[in-house]
């Protein structure tokens, strides 16, 4: 270790400044003061003021007063030891704490929070893997704020790559992306943390996810009620591809697979692919009628039931329990397997519980994290309805893609154990909401379906106006606007279409497209033309 004997021109004590173990001040670039000794640091005495040395540098000096910091557990939802450095992070960003003050130790603060010694210093090892805090033996844990952070690649003075903030599909149904400056700074501690183990993370690995990975999606699945072993939970790369796996085992080309009359549009895109034939059910406004799908169970003996019960694209209808109960009732009188697409399952509040809970020997549930989560993470969490039927399912997934990335899985699983996931999933409830509102008071009185919560609106056009007239017509306004052809499964689509309300696009840019729906609603397609 290199010692330098250091005067403070604040306080003209004289101090010793301990070189960190392998460092030397040609490394010491972000310390103004230290910034000439590149070319003489083999020399002992220097005048330095100790107020501008990096924070890192700082932490060297065992005379720094003690911060007086009396954390509020409360203000977290995270584990205790989370929210131990989840509040070192708030109170950073409020001002309550600084680069470089000097944190109690961990017994003291133990006795202040009345918590564990272990929760204190799991909560401080945690704060350093996030890069918040140093702490050294002897002489205590300083606030860092990150800024050790730019050495491993996370620099805070980074800038978005507007060429990558420019990509969006807006064919797809998209939550609202968060704008949240706490929020967003949050998710970006949990990728720095995961990127603490990103060389082994580069690595193939198993398929279906790590134990931690299965322990945190069986802690995510238990909210809607799921309980399931382990070894019948598989991380997979998304719902498309378990969707596409379980179809080609339950399923032949040729073969019959039931769905909603109105669903989503990845189902039909798969049972094309796999030469199913796919048969829609007529709905009402709780979903499939189940005097409907027994008939077809006589009639066609169909290989499964696709369905997406809550919050369905793109209608917005949520099936109650009641007429869950009766959908699994048929399904069990006729053996017929059911594949639960839960991508909205989270959203709602209270909502009903989950078709693979009343029925778990017969339903496939898929759990996507796309929209309750973010849909570049690529990942969704498959419940098999048994061991039996878990080994092919694996297979099938191994040979078609492999692995889910482990990198996403690791963020995924990060954000789940932090509480993170639970605040993008809190943030994107109350945006959705908020956008419904705009949606009722700006658009025609009775004109669309949807759900307080959902994403979207199902919108049947007045008279006059044909689907393709009007998503041409919306083209331009930066909404995303489907016509019905997507989603119809068989016969002639109606006049309709589904109208996106989440995504990048702004409240302020929201209210203006919804604006300009409206005005177009409101009068006959020749007059709201805006083309010559």
């Amino acid at each position: 270790m290199n010692a330098f004997n250091i005067q403070s021109k604040t306080s003209l004590s004289l101090l010793t400044f301990v070189m960190p173990q392998g460092c030397c001040p040609e490394k010491c670039w972000q310390c103004p003061e230290f910034a000439f000794l590149r070319d003489r640091w083999m020399m002992q005495q220097y005048t330095v003021n100790v107020d501008r040395i990096h924070p890192v540098c700082r932490s060297q000096f065992s005379d720094i007063e003690m911060k007086d910091w009396h954390p509020n557990l409360g203000r977290s939802s995270s584990p205790r030891y989370m929210a131990i450095a989840d509040l070192i992070a708030m109170d950073l960003r409020s001002g309550v704490l600084a680069v470089g003050d000097r944190l109690p130790p961990q017994r003291e603060l133990a006795k202040r929070l009345n918590v564990d010694f272990t929760t204190v210093a799991r909560g401080y090892v945690e704060a350093q893997k996030r890069g918040l805090v140093d702490s050294h033996v002897g002489r205590g844990t300083f606030v860092t704020g990150g800024v050790d952070r730019e050495r491993r690649g996370f620099s805070s003075d980074a800038t978005p790559d507007q060429r990558r903030a420019s990509a969006i599909d807006l064919t797809m149904n998209m939550p609202p992306e968060p704008d949240d400056l706490d929020l967003i700074a949050r998710m970006r501690e949990g990728m720095s943390a995961v990127a603490t183990n990103l060389v082994p993370l580069l690595r193939y690995q198993g398929f279906g996810g790590s134990g931690m990975d299965k322990e945190a999606a069986a802690a995510w699945l238990s909210r809607r009620g799921l309980v399931p072993s382990q070894d019948r939970i598989f991380v997979t790369p998304g719902a498309h591809p378990a969707l596409l796996a379980i179809l080609s085992m339950l399923a032949k080309p040729g073969q019959m697979v039931l769905s909603e009359a109105i669903t989503y549009p990845g189902i039909r895109s798969i049972a094309a692919q796999l030469r199913l034939s796919l048969t829609g059910l007529p709905m009402d406004e709780d979903g499939i009628l189940p005097g409907a799908f027994a008939d077809a169970c006589e009639r066609v003996a169909p290989k499964a039931l696709y369905l997406n019960p809550t919050l369905q694209n793109p209608t917005t209808i949520t099936m109650p329990q009641q007429r869950r109960e009766e959908i699994c009732a048929v399904a069990r009188r006729y053996h017929v397997p059911i594949i639960e697409d839960d991508a909205y399952g989270f959203i709602p509040l209270h909502g009903p519980a989950p078709l693979a809970a009343m029925a778990p020997d017969l339903a496939w549930h898929i759990g996507g994290l796309a929209k309750c989560i973010g849909a570049g993470l690529r990942l969704a969490f498959v419940v098999a309805p048994d061991m039996k039927a878990a080994w092919p399912f694996a297979s099938a997934m191994r040979a078609n893609n492999v692995m889910a990335s482990p990198l996403t899985i690791a963020l995924a699983t990060r954000w789940i154990e932090d509480g993170t996931a639970d605040a993008i999933l809190r943030f994107i409830r109350a945006e959705s909401a908020a956008r419904q509102e705009m949606a009722r008071a700006l658009l025609p009185k009775g004109t669309f379906q949807a759900d307080p919560l959902a994403f979207n609106i199902w919108l049947p056009l007045p008279h006059g106006w044909t689907r393709s007239t009007f998503a041409s017509h919306m083209r331009a306004s930066g909404i995303g606007v489907v016509a019905s052809d997507a989603f119809t499964v068989e016969g002639p689509p109606m006049e309709a279409a589904r109208v996106c309300l989440g995504g990048p696009v702004s409240r302020e840019a929201l209210s203006g497209a919804l604006a300009f729906m409206a005005h177009a609603l409101e009068s006959a397609p020749e007059m709201a033309s805006t083309f010559f």
